[in-house]
Parts: C-alpha cells; sequence; structure tokens
C-alpha cells in the first residue's frame, strides 16, 4: 500500500474517532446537567430528614456506640473508564487515611474500581456502579442489599458505616454515614407527636437519612466522574484535532508531489513524442 493510500486511511479513521469522542463528550455533559438537578433535589430531601432527626434526638437520645462497632467503609468509583485518574485518586485518598480507618472492610461500587482492588482481603462486595443517572436507583437497591447481608454477618447490633467518593467539588471525602450525626437541634419546647413507638420511628427515619446519603453520594460521584470525563474527552480532542490538521497538511503535500509527477510525466512524454516525429 502506498504511503498517500496509508495517510489516507489513517486521516479518515482519526477523523472517525473524533467524531465518537465529540459523542461521548456530549453525553457526558448532558448527564453532567442532568445531575446538578438531582443533586439539588437530593440536598433539600437529605437536610429536611437531617433537621427531623435532630428535632427528634433532642427529645430521644440514642446512645452513640461508634467507638465500639465494627466498620465498614464504602469506596465508590466508576463503571466505565476514560475518566483520567478518577478511581486513583480514591484508591490514594484511601491510602492516605490513618491506619484505623483503613483497617475496616470494604465495599466496593464501580468495576473499574474493584478490579484494582480484586486481590484485597477485606473486600466484603464488589458491586456495579451506575454509567447513566437512571442507573442509580438500581445500584443503590445492590447497595442496602450488600449493608444489610453485612451487617447480618456481624455479632453486633449494627456497624458504623464511612464512604469515600468523590464530593460536589470532585475531591475523593470520607463522611461518616452511621451511626447518624445531624445538626444541632433547634430545641423546640414540645416534643414530636409520634405514630410510632420512638425505637420503631427512629429505625424508620434511621433507613430513610442512609437511603438519602447513598442516593446523594452516587449521584455526586456519577457528576464527578462525568466531569473528569468530559474534561478527559477535551483534552483528548485538541491533541486530536492538532494530529488531524498535521496530517491533513502532510496529505496536501504528497498530493501536490503526486500532481507535479504526473505532470512532468507528462511532459516528458510529450518532448519524447515531438523528437520522435
Amino acid at each position: 500500500m502506498s504511503g498517500m493510500a496509508e495517510l489516507s486511511q489513517r486521516f479518515t479513521r482519526l477523523k472517525e474517532i473524533s467524531g465518537i469522542m465529540t459523542a461521548m463528550k456530549s453525553l457526558s455533559l448532558a448527564e453532567t446537567h442532568k445531575l446538578t438537578r438531582f443533586i439539588g433535589h437530593q440536598r433539600r430531601m437529605l437536610a429536611n430528614i437531617e433537621t427531623a432527626a435532630a428535632d427528634f434526638l433532642h427529645f430521644f437520645p440514642v446512645a452513640n456506640t461508634v467507638e465500639t462497632q465494627p466498620t465498614i467503609l464504602l469506596l465508590i468509583g466508576s463503571e466505565r473508564g476514560f475518566c483520567g485518574n478518577f478511581n486513583e485518586r480514591v484508591l490514594a485518598a484511601h491510602e492516605d487515611l490513618p491506619q484505623w480507618e483503613r483497617a475496616p472492610m470494604l465495599l466496593l461500587v464501580g468495576h473499574r474500581l474493584g478490579t484494582k482492588l480484586e486481590a484485597h482481603p477485606k473486600v466484603i462486595a464488589r458491586l456495579e456502579g451506575s454509567t447513566v443517572t437512571e442507573d442509580v436507583p438500581t445500584v443503590l437497591n445492590r447497595l442496602m442489599d450488600a449493608l444489610h447481608t453485612a451487617s447480618r454477618q456481624l455479632s453486633t447490633d449494627g456497624a458504623a458505616l464511612y464512604s469515600l467518593a468523590h464530593d460536589s467539588y470532585g475531591e475523593p471525602t470520607l463522611k461518616r454515614l452511621l451511626p447518624l450525626a445531624p445538626p444541632p437541634s433547634l430545641h423546640l419546647s414540645y416534643p414530636p407527636r409520634l405514630q410510632l413507638p420512638p425505637p420503631e420511628f427512629f429505625a424508620e427515619l434511621l433507613d430513610q437519612y442512609l437511603l438519602a446519603m447513598l442516593y446523594g453520594l452516587l449521584y455526586e460521584s456519577l457528576a464527578a466522574e462525568n466531569r473528569q470525563r468530559l474534561a478527559h474527552m477535551e483534552q483528548a480532542l485538541d491533541r486530536l484535532d492538532e494530529t488531524v490538521a498535521h496530517l491533513a497538511v502532510k496529505r496536501n503535500a504528497l498530493r501536490q508531489e503526486k500532481i507535479v509527477e504526473e505532470i512532468e510525466v507528462i511532459l516528458s512524454s510529450g518532448q519524447a513524442f515531438a523528437a520522435e516525429r
């Protein structure tokens, strides 16, 4: 195959790749806008639940036993690639934690993250992560099942639960999820009216709180992943555009050389024909 043909094939292939990457960039941008709306709703819901919990605990205190409970650390990474060092930053943040925080059982969300800790002895479950916003409820159901299974396997009433995931600023952040640590109460004069016994009410409230927290974590992590993928795609497209432009110049130069060669052949043929006559 001639150099011109090879150059043309590569040029066409890179243009196709550019189209695919542009589509991926557009999808990431659309997901980011959609997740921003979801995150806003989720934060307002969580704030309402935390306010209700603070009022309840002001009148019905619950012992905080985080120091004596076994601990599960939830690590949230990505299900797909093309997002730069997204998962590596989660792992680096985990390694930077104090020893007591790195020691607990690990629960992983995201295939790409799970493969990086495939042989880790403290991993109790590896779950598929979200690829789009609509996947989050399914992932959350699997996550809740895994947490309930882990709790049943423990010899105590429950476990302290922490998370390490990208926050809304794109930074891997450690958060304590359980035991519940609500904001200070407004110190209302009268206790809330409950339709359930306090222990039963608190158990139901705790479930709603945990669901809201996990929803928020999954949404924010997926949003940070898409923002990083968007930036990664933009950088790659810039480099690709430079390569395509360089190939276009080179292809045009080769085409001009071929044209010049053809003209020289025609002129030579004409001169030979004239000499024969």
